[in-house]
């Protein structure tokens, strides 16, 4: 159960999931954490890389340094080229699927902000085989109502674009939004902090909302190399199960933080996450992985001499989709169990 605080939970995932921050372009998103965390902290930097981190608490008497770390950057495309007509080409960023893609309304972050449009054939006129495929990238267009001198005056090749996406509050506490992964982490990890802005602790506390996990781990290698902690958790989303989905490789939305349990996981932590959520009666579940979680914990537990590394996840629905879907209490309650994991091991546990 999460503890009731004065913290606008849907507020604050609002504000981070409607900033633009497509992996390697996470400028708007970063500010917006920035802010918000510091709240927290005096000593907030943004790095050239597009992390952004703090140091919240200095350790005592020999304590760890605990990392909390969860990605700012979110999937998206890219302009490769303007072709004739005006109509913009793209490449992914990120793991964009592109079933989602047709028809699609997005928006180009060129020296201003433009509506834009992926380009769909009206299906009377697709042939039997064009009916059948997926598009590539390729294949895809976007229309921005502009010849392509006039294009060019405001869009170049490198520009990235969003998926347009609303912040649409659902029944049963449930919101949509794009870039629910993993703003919806940096809002968890906000939650956390605002439990223990006034706790003593003995432990050192760190905070880093990396950029470029939707690349290969990039912001998270460098940020937790540049942090040194002795301990990282990381918080990232996973699927939550719809009746179209594998039940065994999903959590259930609702059912509270699911706990990574993994051959790239520190078992240790692991173990105490679990016990934290028992002890403080903290509904979780448990994600079993057989080889790497595919999060930024894989490249946290391998900086320096080894970083013992914990992962906790929050459900969603329809993950990489403007209309990302989670339990607002999920977070909260992600937010719970790290602060108690912080408490625990601040009050001298090891």
């Amino acid at each position: 159960m999460s503890e009731q605080i004065n913290f606008p939970t849907g507020e604050i995932l609002k504000r981070l999931s409607l900033s633009a921050g497509v992996s390697g372009m996470e400028g708007s998103a970063c500010q917006t954490a920035a802010q918000l965390l510091g709240k927290y902290s005096e000593n907030v930097v943004c790095d050239s890389f597009g992390n952004v981190y703090a140091n919240i608490a200095e350790p005592k008497n020999g304590a760890p340094v605990i990392m909390l770390d969860a990605h700012i950057d979110e999937v998206g495309l890219v302009v490769t080229d303007i072709d004739d007509d005006g109509f913009l080409k793209v490449a992914k960023c990120g793991g964009v699927d592109r079933r989602l893609l047709l028809a699609q309304q997005v928006i180009v972050h060129g020296k201003e902000s433009l509506t834009g449009i992926i380009t769909s054939k009206p299906p009377h006129l697709e042939s039997d085989e064009e009916r059948k495929k997926v598009p590539d990238f390729d294949d895809i267009s976007i229309d921005i109502g502009m010849d392509k001198a006039s294009a060019k005056q405001l869009v170049a090749p490198g520009d990235r674009i969003t998926f347009y996406s609303e912040y649409r509050p659902l029944l049963n506490n449930r919101v949509s939004v794009k870039a629910v992964d993993d703003r919806g982490g940096v809002t968890a990890i906000l939650y956390a902090l605002e439990l223990l802005k006034d706790r003593e602790l003995n432990c050192g506390l760190s905070v880093l909302f990396s950029s470029q996990e939707e690349l290969g781990l990039r912001g998270a290698t460098i940020g937790s190399y540049s942090l040194e902690p002795d301990i990282s958790v990381s918080v990232d989303v996973s699927f939550g199960y719809t009746s179209d989905a594998p039940e065994h490789k999903c959590g259930k939305m609702g059912e509270g933080p699911m706990i990574g349990i993994a051959p790239t996981l520190d078992q240790e932590i692991s173990s105490e996450l679990i016990q934290t959520a028992a002890e403080n009666n903290i509904a979780y579940q448990l994600e079993v992985m057989g080889e790497e979680t595919s999060t930024n914990a894989d490249a946290i537990g391998m900086m320096r001499g080894g970083i013992k590394t914990g992962l906790v996840s929050i459900p969603i629905r329809y993950m990489h989709t403007p209309i990302e879907t989670v339990v607002l209490a999920d977070i909260e309650n992600v937010g719970c169990l790290l602060a108690k994991y912080v408490e625990r091991k601040g009050a001298g546990e090891r």
